[in-house]
């Protein structure tokens, strides 16, 4: 039985308390945060047995997890903190919010040797296992080209010092991309390749709607979409020279019950991929965690993210940032 501390009271955290407590394999038993009173509302209203500061949760004893559901802009002093505890660490996404950050988790993680994943739980899910199979088989030929697009209408309620889109939303399809490359050319190829983007900024000067155009060294090119300005729409095709695999239910929120893929030959008949599983990503993503620290591991396993894949997602990421101008202001329409 793996005992969590849940550290955040937001509406990712009340996603995460709910699979926890679906799985056989785990028991919350704390939750933390900054605010007293907060934390106490959200600890009454899921029948957790705590609520402790947020040092006093890490610092825990009893505690084999612990789970960061705050702000990305404070994982890295949370998580360090929690892996010099000795506690396994699943850190919601992105990484952090800085390259340097970013850098300083991986490090001091690495030293302690306790395990630590990146929550991009859509990994996790056995539609993934699918994905990795149909990537691997030969079926697409020589990769070509993939093209993505993730939209959510959530400016209004995010934490303005989260960094706007690309760290709340675009992660999802960066990650994605950086899954397929390194599948289907090999562990080197993500890394190499140049880039531009362009976008608009809101009034915290974060990016809120943004496009890039990359060309992989290999010759491979890449168009990622990211906004949190309007919709809720996701796109996201794999082309190869044999054909195409399209995602038809959302990439980045596999759901308990039926996920479809489609996969279209250029010469042929389209055949449609389907898993169903009893469970959503965020279980999965549980469970994943579960059978690592049981085995003793530091770190996840394909599909989930390694630390080096993290660090190599959070590169593009904030490379991506850089190259949307610093003047530009959203658009009126």
């Amino acid at each position: 039985m793996l005992r969590w501390a849940a550290i955040g009271t937001g509406f990712i955290t009340n996603t995460m308390v709910t699979a926890i407590e679906q799985s056989p394999g785990s028991r919350l038993d704390v939750v933390a945060g900054r605010s007293t009173e907060r934390t106490e509302t959200f600890r009454a209203q899921h029948g957790i047995d705590r609520a402790l500061s947020i040092e006093a949760a890490i610092s825990d004893p009893r505690i084999d997890a612990v789970y960061i559901g705050t702000p990305n802009h404070a994982h890295h002093e949370l998580a360090v903190a929690a892996a010099r505890a000795g506690k396994a660490v699943l850190s919601e996404k992105s990484l952090t919010r800085t390259m340097a950050t970013a850098r300083e988790l991986v490090d001091s993680v690495r030293l302690t040797n306790a395990f630590f994943v990146e929550g991009l739980m859509y990994l996790a899910h056995p539609l993934y296992e699918t994905v990795l199979d149909v990537l691997s088989d030969g079926r697409l030929g020589e990769l070509r080209s993939v093209n993505g697009r993730y939209a959510a209408n959530i400016s209004n309620v995010v934490n303005a010092a989260g960094g706007g889109t690309l760290y709340n939303i675009g992660c999802y399809p960066t990650s994605l991309l950086h899954l397929v490359v390194q599948t289907m050319c090999g562990p080197g190829a993500f890394g190499e390749r140049s880039a531009v983007a362009v976008g608009a900024r809101n009034g915290d000067g974060n990016v809120s709607d943004t496009a890039i155009s990359i060309r992989f060294d290999n010759g491979v090119l890449a168009s990622l979409q990211s906004t949190d300005e309007y919709g809720m729409s996701h796109a996201f095709t794999v082309t190869g020279n044999n054909g195409t695999l399209t995602f038809d239910t959302n990439p980045w929120l596999p759901v308990a019950g039926r996920n479809q893929l489609t996969w279209q030959p250029f010469d042929g008949v389209a055949e449609v991929i389907v898993v169903n599983n009893d469970h959503d990503a965020f279980f999965h993503q549980v469970q994943m965690v579960e059978r690592h620290v049981t085995a003793g591991h530091a770190e996840a396993a394909r599909p989930s993210p390694r630390l080096d894949d993290s660090l190599e997602i959070m590169q593009l990421l904030t490379d991506w940032e850089a190259a949307v101008p610093a003047r530009l202001r959203r658009p009126q329409f």
